[in-house]
């Protein structure tokens, strides 16, 4: 219902606007100047002379061209779809003006009216008129000590016993005590008395015109004007926020402007009603717009008279990135056609002549200052590399350094800059360079002149090389983090540390390095994602296709072990292992294994093992003692393959880091070393739900074997 209501409305508003559709800018800044003919009487006969001279049957052919407001209608009431499906108001003049611009002040008063009443546990202020409803707690003592709660009458009046009628309606509630002392000083003397209001009376107020819900209403003898308002919704849209009267005895003893409330605070003319008030909202006033470079951007009514200024302060002036020295404004003429002028407010404040006077309907636009880059820019061999804001003709290249941050330590002795010659045929680039010494000595040929948009590169000394450390631990003689030259390898550096100690197990060796850590990570994090997305989707088509009860509880249990495969694969942390073969220094020598060094290396030198590890398939997994022979000693030394194992997948995983297969025949079986790992899988056919599972670990051991780590699957 609200959207049909909605549609209509906008079909109302289409309407009525009709004849404001948008003409092309045939007008020009003459006719706009004419609108502000009364106003400025010395300007008015060239003004006359320019425009009787213009042939305004351009206008009228282009208006019967443009007929069809709806495009425009509809744009503009898409802004403010919102508040029509929620049934707040929208006038004609917000849809006009469109950006989703609304009437100032207007949402003030869409908040429940409830939370508006006044208080009745509220102290009572001095200028509140006693009148009929009000009850009165009256308090003497002295020669007499009497205590009355007596309630006004219908005539003003209140009864205390021995004294008699007292007429009090209209007094004020600071004058209350007196006026009583006064009358009861007639019959009794030597007292003192206190006079507090208990419960207050009601008020009947008519508030009419142009309000959202006119009609007479009941309500606290604290009421103001502004109160009774929030009881009716406020002003409509259609109503006048400047120019509210109070009348009471069929005369207007106030007029309130709700602006001075809302934009200063100021509350001075809100008065208190009494019983019988009109507070009458009269249609509102001409409407102006100001959609952008102020603080506040609404549509704000106007009083005549009113300036682009008095707009703008009303506004809350100029915002931060408010470009103000001009502003465009859009007038409605004749109510047929609008049209638009560019304006100079440059010193608006001090120049009158610019402070155009406003009429109803005009739209001010104040645009935003430009980002308009002059800038230079610095790289290379300085402490702060980037842009710099200049002055053109005053910095020069030796300003630009030292607002960098100055030299870095591989400063060379050149710099190049590139220059950006821009000319009406086109963009220019000239490219030069001079030298760092004589720029910093001062020299006018070299510390040149910068220009806009100069590029400048402080170049460094050629095959400049920072300090670079790499870390040699384990069975070294001389262990630590050691500067490396460049293009040094892993020779260099192990000659460096004394060589090996006795117990050294070089064979063995662990070099790690950051770059292949990171790869490494990212290859088991993209695995498992694959894994994930591929398998589980699988799994779950196979869950919704089975048949038998057996069959859907073994294709959930595959699933499920799949969930644990990939979550121990994402805890997976690699180490950056690269495998390097070692024998003795002498051989591995600039061989094909004694690659460069790189910033972050680690070399780890293991002490000479004595055991060798068994895990997997086998009965007890464990470390064993090294004594030679083949690796089927050291399964037989872990009570044997177990029931699951895979005999012909076994694999050992050599001290260096390196795997191979683990082979048996008549000619012998694969021999191992001291440090070796023997793997033994496990065998998932003889179970048809686990023979999903070892295609999985099947992946994620090669993989992990790669990356240097090696997880246990069960």
């Amino acid at each position: 219902m609200k959207k049909i209501i909605a549609f209509f409305i906008s079909i109302f508003l289409c309407s009525i606007y009709f004849y404001s559709q948008e003409t092309s800018n045939v007008v020009g800044v003459t006719s706009f100047l004419k609108s502000e003919n009364n106003n400025s009487s010395s300007k008015s006969s060239n003004l006359n002379e320019e425009i009787s001279n213009y042939d305004f049957s351009k206008i009228k052919n282009t208006l019967e061209e443009k007929t069809n407001l709806s495009d425009f209608s509809d744009q503009n009431i898409s802004l403010y779809s919102n508040q029509l499906i929620q049934g707040e108001e929208v006038s004609s003049f917000e849809i006009f003006v469109g950006s989703g611009l609304k009437q100032f002040g207007y949402d003030f008063f869409y908040k429940k009216p409830s939370s508006f009443i006044p208080d009745q546990n509220v102290s009572v202020p001095p200028d509140y008129i006693i009148g009929p409803g009000d009850e009165l707690i009256i308090s003497v003592w002295g020669r007499i000590n009497e205590r009355w709660k007596v309630s006004v009458s219908r005539e003003g009046t209140i009864y205390l016993p021995k004294i008699g009628l007292i007429s009090v309606s209209g007094v004020s509630f600071d004058n209350i005590n007196d006026f009583l002392k006064k009358e009861i000083s007639r019959y009794y003397s030597d007292f003192e008395i206190n006079v507090s209001l208990g419960k207050l009376k009601s008020i009947r107020v008519y508030i009419v015109g142009n309000v959202s819900k006119p009609g007479a209403y009941t309500l606290s003898g604290l009421s103001t004007v502004i109160s009774a308002l929030f009881e009716t919704g406020g002003p409509s849209k259609n109503g006048s926020m400047r120019a509210i009267e109070l009348k009471r005895g069929g005369k207007t003893i106030s007029v309130i402007d709700l602006y001075d409330f809302l934009l200063k605070g100021d509350k001075t003319k809100d008065l208190k009603l009494i019983n019988e008030d009109v507070i009458y909202v009269p249609p509102v006033g001409p409407l102006v717009a100001i959609t952008s470079g102020v603080k506040n951007p609404s549509i704000y009514e106007i009083k005549n008279g009113n300036k682009l200024l008095d707009l703008i302060n009303m506004a809350g002036g100029f915002d931060n990135i408010a470009y103000n020295k001009r502003i465009s404004v859009k007038r409605i003429f004749e109510n047929k056609y609008t049209d638009y002028a560019d304006f100079d407010i440059d010193n608006l404040d001090e120049n009158s002549d610019k402070n155009i006077y406003l009429k109803d309907g005009d739209i001010i636009t104040i645009k935003s200052v430009v980002d308009f880059d002059t800038s230079i820019n610095v790289s290379g061999a300085v402490v702060y590399p980037g842009k710099i804001g200049i002055k053109q003709g005053e910095m020069t290249l030796k300003d630009a350094i030292n607002l960098s941050g100055g030299l870095l330590p591989q400063t060379g002795d050149t710099v190049e800059i590139t220059r950006f010659i821009i000319t009406s045929t086109g963009v220019f680039t000239k490219r030069f360079e001079v030298s760092l010494k004589k720029v910093l000595e001062g020299d006018p040929n070299h510390n040149i002149k910068l220009m806009p948009y100069d590029s400048i590169v402080v170049k460094s000394i050629p095959d400049w090389y920072y300090p670079k450390y790499v870390e040699v631990v384990g069975e070294v003689q001389s262990p630590g983090a050691y500067t490396i030259s460049k293009g040094e390898k892993i020779s260099s550096v192990l000659k460096r540390c004394g060589g090996f100690t006795k117990n050294a197990f070089p064979e063995g060796m662990i070099f790690i390095r950051e770059s292949v850590r990171k790869q490494q990570q990212e290859n088991i994090q993209k695995i498992a994602d694959r894994l994930e997305k591929e398998l589980f989707s699988e799994s779950a088509s196979n869950i919704s296709t089975s048949l038998s009860q057996e069959e859907v509880q073994s294709k959930k249990e595959v699933f499920l072990q799949k969930q644990r495969l990939i979550s121990k694969l994402r805890q997976a942390k690699a180490i950056g292992r690269v495998y390097i073969k070692f024998e003795t220094l002498e051989s591995f020598e600039n061989s094909e294994y004694d690659i460069e060094l790189q910033e972050g290396d680690k070399i780890i030198i293991p002490q000479r093992p004595d055991y060798v590890n068994v895990t997997g398939a086998v009965m007890a997994e464990g470390s064993y003692v090294y004594s030679g022979g083949s690796y089927k000693k050291y399964i037989d030394m872990a009570g044997g393959y177990s029931y699951y194992s895979d005999k012909s997948r076994v694999f050992i995983i050599k001290a260096d880091g390196s795997a191979i297969k683990a082979r048996s025949g008549i000619f012998g079986s694969t021999k191992v070393e001291p440090g070796d790992t023997i793997v033994v899988p496990e065998k998932f056919e003889s179970v048809a739900w686990l023979r999903e599972i070892r295609d999985i670990t099947q992946i994620m051991t090669n993989l992990l074997m790669s990356a240097g780590v090696l997880i246990k699957v069960f």
